[in-house]
C-alpha cells in the first residue's frame, strides 16, 4: 500500500523521499510483519505530512494549504497510539524544520504554536484513549450507548387501561449523565419502581448511578418487594465507597386494586394526591440511607389509590435549596403540583420539573403514577 501511494508522488519528489533517513526507517518499520489497520493509518497520515511539506515547499502561488499539517496531528490523535503518534509527530517537525530551512513564508511563529497546541491536545487524547483500550471515536460512542441504555431502562413499562405513569429525567448543568435514575419491573398486575438519588452530580455521580442502575435493576423484581431495599444496602456495603450516599425510594403497586406500599431509605418522603378531597398527603415511610448501617430497617407505609388519585416520587434536587428547610420546599412542590390537576399529569410533569429546578444547580428527577 504505501509503494503504490509513492509511486502517486511527483519523480523530482520521489527522488527526494529516497535520500531522507527518516522515510527509510518509516518505510522498513511499516513492512515489519503484518500490516495492521493503526499501520495502515499511520502510514496514510505519514504520507499526507511528507506530501504536504514538499508541496508547501515547492509552492510558488501559496496554493499548498500547510495548515493541512494540524488536521494530520489532529487526526494522529484521534486515531493513532501515544507510540505511534510521537512518531507521526517527529515526521510533521521534520517537514517543518525542512520548509523553516526553505524558508517558506507559511511556515511562521503562528504556524509553529498552533502545531504546539494542537500537538499537546492529540497526545492527551491518545493518552486517554489508550487508557480506556478504544480506538478513534469508540470511547465517545460507548458513553453514548451508556447513556441511552440508562434512559431506557428509566421509562416505565407499559400499564394496563386506567393506569398511567411519567418519567421526567433533569440533570444538572445540561449533562447527559447525573446521580438520578428510575429501575421499574411489571410483572402481571403488580408494578415495582424504585427512584435512586446518587449523591453528588453530573459525571462523578453519573459514573456510580450506571453502575447501580444495572446492579438495582436486576435484584428489582427478583427478590421479594420487602426484601428489594434491604438488598441494595447490602450490595452497597459490598462496594466499601468512602464518598457520597445512595438515597432510594421504593413502591410497590398492585395494578387490580390500586394497593401499593412506599419504603424509603432516606428519601424525601413521597406524595399521594387524593381525588375525593383534593389534597396532597405526605407518606410517613421511612429508612437510613443505603450503605451506611449492616442491617437496614425500613418504616413502610401502606395505601390505596382509587380513580383520579396519583403518587409522586422526587429527589431532593427538587425540593431542597440551601439555607431553606425541606418541609418548606415540600410545600412549593405541592403548590406548584396542584396545577397538574386540572390540565392532567401527563403534560404537565415537566413543567413542574422545569419550574422547580429553575433555581437549583442540581440533579433533579420526578415520577408520578396515576389512575385515570
Amino acid at each position: 500500500m504505501l509503494q503504490r501511494l509513492v509511486q502517486l508522488l511527483p519523480p523530482r519528489v520521489r527522488a527526494v523521499l529516497r535520500r531522507i533517513p527518516i522515510l527509510v526507517v518509516l518505510y522498513r518499520w511499516l513492512r515489519r510483519g503484518k500490516l495492521t489497520r493503526e499501520r495502515y493509518v499511520f502510514a496514510a497520515l505519514a504520507v499526507s505530512a511528507v506530501a504536504v511539506g514538499f508541496a508547501t515547499a515547492s509552492d510558488t502561488r501559496g496554493l499548498a494549504p500547510s495548515g493541512v499539517l494540524v488536521l494530520i496531528v489532529l487526526g494522529g490523535g484521534l486515531l493513532l497510539k501515544v507510540r505511534t503518534l510521537v512518531a507521526l509527530l517527529g515526521i510533521v517537525v521534520a517537514m517543518v524544520g525542512y520548509n523553516a530551512w526553505k524558508d517558506v513564508p507559511a511556515i511562521g511563529p503562528g504556524m509553529i504554536a498552533t502545531l504546539t497546541i494542537t500537538a499537546v491536545l492529540a497526545l492527551t487524547l491518545a493518552r486517554t484513549r489508550q487508557k480506556l483500550g478504544v480506538q478513534g471515536l469508540r470511547g465517545d460512542s460507548m458513553l453514548l450507548e451508556l447513556r441511552d441504555r440508562l434512559r431506557r431502562q428509566g421509562e416505565l413499562p407499559e400499564l394496563p387501561d386506567g393506569w398511567n405513569s411519567q418519567v421526567v429525567l433533569l440533570q444538572a448543568g445540561g449533562s447527559s449523565f447525573g446521580g438520578d435514575f428510575v429501575v421499574s419491573s411489571c410483572d402481571g398486575d403488580v408494578l415495582e419502581v424504585a427512584l435512586v438519588d446518587v449523591s453528588g452530580k453530573g459525571t462523578d455521580a453519573g459514573t456510580r448511578a450506571l453502575m447501580l442502575s444495572g446492579a438495582f435493576g436486576g435484584l428489582l423484581g427478583s427478590v421479594q418487594p420487602d426484601r428489594f431495599l434491604p438488598a441494595c444496602n447490602i450490595y452497597l456495603q459490598r462496594q466499601r465507597w468512602d464518598e457520597g450516599f445512595v438515597t432510594a425510594v421504593h413502591v410497590v403497586v398492585d395494578l387490580r386494586t390500586g394497593e401499593y406500599t412506599v419504603e424509603s431509605a432516606g428519601h424525601p418522603p413521597a406524595v399521594q394526591f387524593d381525588a375525593s378531597g383534593g389534597v396532597w398527603r405526605v407518606s410517613s415511610a421511612k429508612g437510613v440511607v443505603l450503605g451506611v448501617v449492616p442491617d437496614l430497617n425500613c418504616v413502610p407505609e401502606r395505601g390505596t389509590l382509587r380513580p383520579g388519585d396519583a403518587l409522586l416520587l422526587y429527589t431532593d434536587g427538587l425540593v431542597e435549596s440551601p439555607g431553606s428547610d425541606l418541609d418548606a420546599g415540600i410545600d412549593r412542590l405541592l403548590g406548584e403540583a396542584e396545577r397538574l390537576v386540572p390540565r392532567g399529569f401527563a403534560t404537565g410533569a415537566k413543567e413542574l420539573v422545569a419550574t422547580m429546578a429553575a433555581a437549583r444547580d442540581d440533579d433533579c428527577a420526578l415520577v408520578v403514577i396515576w389512575r385515570a
